[in-house]
This record gives structure tokens, C-alpha cells and sequence, in this order.
């Protein structure tokens, strides 16, 4: 009895974080962020990750909110711990950019977050990590194209533009000028200005 009551709590505790966090995408829709914000930090507060992420998002962004950029890794490091992929982007954006403590172990981490995230098929997170492996210190060219790809063939302009440089310049893959254009055709037919500007020249 103990046990099935216990249940019931988990899901009462559940079912009130949901509708919290719902309240607060309709509050934000119409424009009511403290409302939002409020909603959001009570589900947030009982353990449920997508509130988690979206108070990092006020907090990120100010809405309904001060801005803090120091609460906002904070609330997407506790939805990251809970494998919400979004928040693993957020969060391993943050400890790059403003990461405390020693910066090696920030920085692996970092990675391990964005390579997760990628993994459950987070466009950004495929998009940076290919730029990320193209431009590191110690390039890992091929690692970069496959992200690159990846957030392509989600349909990433940008990262389509990129996949046409590794083509063009033999980055990752053999060199090849007619796999270039057709990325960066498909890259400006999707708006992307460098690849316009690329095809002309």
C-alpha cells in the first residue's frame, strides 16, 4: 500500500510539472513571461527537465526573468543530467564560453555533452561539433565531415556550405570540385549567402 501510494505521489508530483510547463508555453506565446517564467521555475524546481531547460532559456535570453548567465548553466546543466539533448547543447555551449573551474575537464565535458546531443540528432549541436573538429588545434577532419553531414542532411544551410569547402579543398574526403558544387547549389538554393557568393566565384 506504502508502494502504490508512493506511486501515486510520483505521478501527482509528474502530471503537476507538465501542466506547469505547458502554462508556461501558452504564457510565453501570449506574451506573459513572468507568468511564463513563474510556471516554468515551480516545474522546474520539482525535477522535470523540459521546465529545467526553458527557465535556462529565460535566464539565458531575460525573459520574465534578469538575465544570468551563471542560473541559466545552471538549470541546463540539472536538464542535461537528465539526458534532455537541447539542454546538453546548451549547457556544453556554456562551458566553452563561460565554464568555471579547470578548463581541460570543462572542455571534455563539453564535448562529451555536444557529441550526445548530436547522437539524439540536435541539428546545432551536429553543426558545431563539425566546425568545432574542422578548426580544432589538432583538426579531425573526417570526425568534422561526418557532423557536418549529419546537420546537413537535417537541412542546415550553413553545414551544407561547410560539407562543399571540405570538397573543394579535400578536407575529410577526397578533393572533388563537381561534389563541391553541388553542395553549394543546395546551400544557396536554401538561402545561405556564402555559398552564393562562392558559386560565383
Amino acid at each position: 500500500l506504502e508502494e502504490a501510494a508512493f506511486q501515486l505521489q510520483q505521478i501527482f508530483r509528474i502530471d503537476i510539472s507538465i501542466a506547469l510547463n505547458i502554462l508556461g508555453i501558452e504564457s510565453m506565446r501570449a506574451g506573459h513571461c513572468r507568468v511564463a517564467f513563474t510556471c516554468f521555475k515551480l516545474a522546474a524546481d520539482r525535477g522535470y527537465s523540459k521546465a529545467q531547460f526553458n527557465v535556462g532559456l529565460c535566464y539565458e535570453h531575460g525573459r520574465g526573468t534578469e538575465k544570468d548567465l551563471e542560473k541559466a548553466g545552471f538549470y541546463y546543466c540539472q536538464a542535461a543530467s537528465s539526458c534532455h539533448p537541447m539542454a546538453q547543447y546548451r549547457y556544453a555551449r556554456y562551458l566553452l564560453q563561460h565554464g568555471p573551474g579547470s578548463h581541460w575537464d570543462g572542455h571534455h565535458k563539453a564535448v562529451a555533452l555536444l557529441e550526445q546531443a548530436a547522437v539524439a540528432g540536435v541539428t546545432e549541436a551536429q553543426a558545431y561539433l563539425g566546425v568545432f573538429y574542422m578548426r580544432g588545434l589538432q583538426p579531425q577532419e573526417k570526425k568534422g565531415l561526418k557532423y557536418l553531414l549529419l546537420a546537413a542532411n537535417s537541412g542546415d544551410a550553413q553545414s551544407r556550405y561547410h560539407v562543399g569547402v571540405c570538397y573543394e579543398q579535400g578536407l575529410g574526403v577526397q578533393q572533388n570540385l563537381a561534389e563541391a558544387l553541388r553542395h553549394y547549389r543546395q546551400s544557396a538554393a536554401a538561402g545561405n549567402r556564402q555559398a552564393r557568393e562562392r558559386l560565383r566565384a
